[in-house]
């Protein structure tokens, strides 16, 4: 598809009929349309898509107006409103890649009292040119068409499906919503299935499904098929229902991650301002009591002790003398003990003796006892008891008993203290309640608020599992129903016959799709991985790119581990959803124009001359660009240049509130004016 011109009258801002040419050239494909915010760039993105949508446009400009109250207000303020307005799209579209088609679109619309009226004219010259005879174009007045004009809504759907032509009309701020995984994946299947063809395989086995079941209804048949319309409506009901509550659950999803960030937040500003702590004063008042009461009754224990005879351990050398001096005394007891045993028995052994022996045994014996008696004689007698070193035993062991569990009181007092005065600090790092108070009472407020989206969400994901499984049931009890209309038809050769392969055909057509869809979404992450690498600043910050299960989009860095998109800023996500967008036109292979509002929204200065040198140039066979003087500047529109078929701007006069087209782009040479 090419674009070819578009006319707006009395439209928006556009006072009177404007026109812009559209035509590109031969290794020209862009447009450039520059304006002022204000100035109606984006009126001009939403007048094509109105021209080839109508009431199923997207239009910014629309939001949640009825469709009526949009177009009523779409007319220019100082214009007749029973005079209405116009917008009219010309545009080619070649067919079976030899035939090209011209068409012209006319809708306008005018109130009528307090109702307001739409027309919508299509004229298609079906002989426009043909390429294979001397690639030159022959045209003629296209001609209106009734058929084409009643039936639009649905001969656009072939042309340019509106979920493909999202990706090729968009805001270039506002696509940065595409780098969300969930949005991403919702985009990549309907561009799969619709720009890519897997859809049509579905098609086709739905076709053939409904060939099984297309027969002359009997009285039976004509019960069983009731039965599928019931079972048909309610599946449909169910499906609404859980249409809803996806819808519904995407909101409390966003609403939950907004709670739990503001959650993040003031818990950082709780621990910041020693909210921990303050939490747990009343905690360490308890600790630090106990504390106290165990190392005071250490110290009374080691008090106890103290009162015992442990004091003696100092006095450990003077025992010491003590006890060899019992040794002493005990040793001179027992010799003065034996040496009266000695004396009595020496007595008996002389009068055993004769008398001439007796003077020499008696020298002898009084000579032993002389020795035996040195070793009685003390210089020092303290006269200590018998039993002193028994009890000088017992006081050794007392002593060390003592002195160990003195040893092992004294190890838990130091610990006891030691732990005392780290309470002592932490309670000292304890805020006053001032501080903390009015945080305290915002975290347990967005607490409650917290816990009460989570529930919802809780009970959002109940409501669509019921629903599934509600939906699950009601399509297999009309499966069943479809198979007992089936069996009632297969009675004659040819049902069966047409069955059989039918269902052959159904069965390659889903072996033919899975395959399809899998090549499809590998040559995909290559040429979104590729497209992004090209326009992105940082080139070793995406390694990898995956489309998984589901469509869902995964970057990964070069270590393999997945990037969340939250990590980049707002400026890569929007070269992230450029790359996706450039990635499945590169992939589709489609001949479809690009018109981008905003183009270089919120990018860097080397992000735009990456898009400017690398994607607008080669983005598509035609390429609209919406653009602000900051956007393409002058030095950006001298590294465009190159590329540029033609160049408008919108000037707004802001006595009249009017725009009106001009040709030239701010510093182009002979357009000094337009600035």
């Amino acid at each position: 598809m090419l674009l070819h011109k578009i006319t707006l009258e009395e439209f928006g801002a556009y006072r009177g009929k404007q026109s812009l040419d559209l035509t590109v050239k031969k290794n020209k494909p862009i447009i450039l349309i520059g304006g002022l915010n204000g100035c109606g760039k984006t009126t001009l993105l939403d007048a094509i898509q109105l021209a080839l949508y109508g009431p199923r446009a997207r239009c910014s400009g629309r939001g949640s107006k009825a469709y009526e109250t949009y177009l009523r207000e779409s007319i220019n303020r100082q214009h007749d409103p029973t005079r209405g307005s116009s917008v009219a799209l010309e545009f080619t579209v070649t067919v079976d890649d030899a035939k090209e088609h011209y068409y012209k679109i006319i809708r306008s619309w005018r109130t009528s009292g307090k109702s307001l009226k739409e027309f919508l004219s299509v004229f298609v010259d079906e002989e426009y040119g043909n390429r294979a005879k001397n690639s030159r174009r022959v045209q003629a007045d296209p001609q209106y068409s009734r058929i084409l004009s009643e039936g639009w809504a649905d001969h656009i759907e072939d042309l340019l499906p509106l979920e493909v032509a999202s990706l090729s009309f968009f805001d270039g701020e506002k696509i940065e919503s595409l780098a969300d995984p969930e949005r991403a994946a919702s985009v990549i299947e309907s561009a799969v299935n619709s720009l890519l063809g897997v859809s049509t395989v579905e098609q086709l086995r739905t076709d053939l499904l409904a060939l099984q079941r297309r027969q002359k209804l009997s009285d039976e048949e004509q019960h069983l098929m009731e039965n599928i319309h019931a079972q048909e409506k309610e599946r449909d009901g169910v499906q609404e229902k859980l249409d809803i509550a996806s819808q519904e659950l995407t909101g409390r999803k966003k609403e939950l991650r907004m709670s739990e960030r503001a959650l993040d937040a003031l818990d950082r500003e709780f621990e910041k301002e020693g909210g921990g702590l303050f939490e747990r004063r009343i905690e360490l008042e308890q600790q630090r009591k106990q504390t106290a009461e165990q190392l005071a009754e250490i110290r009374s224990s080691l008090i106890q002790i103290a009162a015992g005879p442990l004091p003696l351990l100092m006095m450990g050398p003077l025992l010491k003398d003590v006890g060899e001096q019992a040794k002493r005394e005990q040793s001179a007891a027992e010799a003065g003990q034996v040496l009266d045993v000695l004396e009595e028995r020496d007595q008996w052994l002389l009068e055993l003796l004769p008398e001439d022996a007796r003077e020499a045994v008696i020298r002898k014996l009084e000579a032993d006892r002389h020795e035996r008696a040195k070793s009685t004689a003390l210089k020092v007698d303290f006269d200590l008891p018998h039993d002193a070193l028994t009890q000088l035993s017992v006081l050794d062991e007392v002593v060390t008993r003592d002195s160990n569990r003195a040893n092992a009181l004294l190890e838990r007092a130091a610990a006891a203290s030691g732990e005392l005065d780290q309470l002592d600090r932490q309670l000292a790092g304890v805020p006053e309640q001032s501080k903390v108070e009015a945080i305290q009472i915002a975290r347990e407020a967005q607490l409650r608020d917290h816990a009460r989206v989570q529930a919802a969400v809780a009970r959002d994901v109940e409501q669509i599992d019921e629903l599934k499984r509600r939906r699950d049931h009601v399509i297999a009890a009309l499966n069943r129903a479809h198979d007992d209309f089936v069996r009632t038809k297969v009675k004659a050769e040819e049902v069966e016959r047409i069955i059989k392969y039918s269902e052959k055909a159904r069965g390659t057509l889903e072996r033919f799709g899975e395959a399809l869809l899998q090549r499809h979404i590998s040559r995909l992450e290559v040429a979104v991985l590729q497209s992004f690498k090209e326009l992105m600043r940082k080139q070793a910050l995406v390694h990898d790119l995956r489309i998984g299960t589901g469509f869902t989009l995964t970057l990964a860095d070069s270590e393999g581990e997945a990037i969340d998109p939250g990590r980049l800023s707002a400026g890569e996500r929007q070269l992230l959803a450029i790359s996706l967008l450039w990635g499945l036109m590169k992939v589709a292979g489609s001949h479809l124009p690009s018109v981008i509002d905003t183009p270089l929204g919120r990018l860097d200065s080397r992000h735009r001359e990456h898009l400017v040198d690398r994607y607008f140039p080669r983005a598509s066979d035609q390429v609209l660009l919406l653009s602000t003087d900051e956007e393409i500047d002058e030095a950006l529109l001298g590294r465009l240049n190159k590329s540029v078929a033609r160049t408008y701007t919108l000037v707004h006069d802001d006595t009249e509130f009017t725009t009106s087209v001009v040709e030239g782009y701010w510093w182009n040479a002979g357009a000094q004016y337009v600035a």
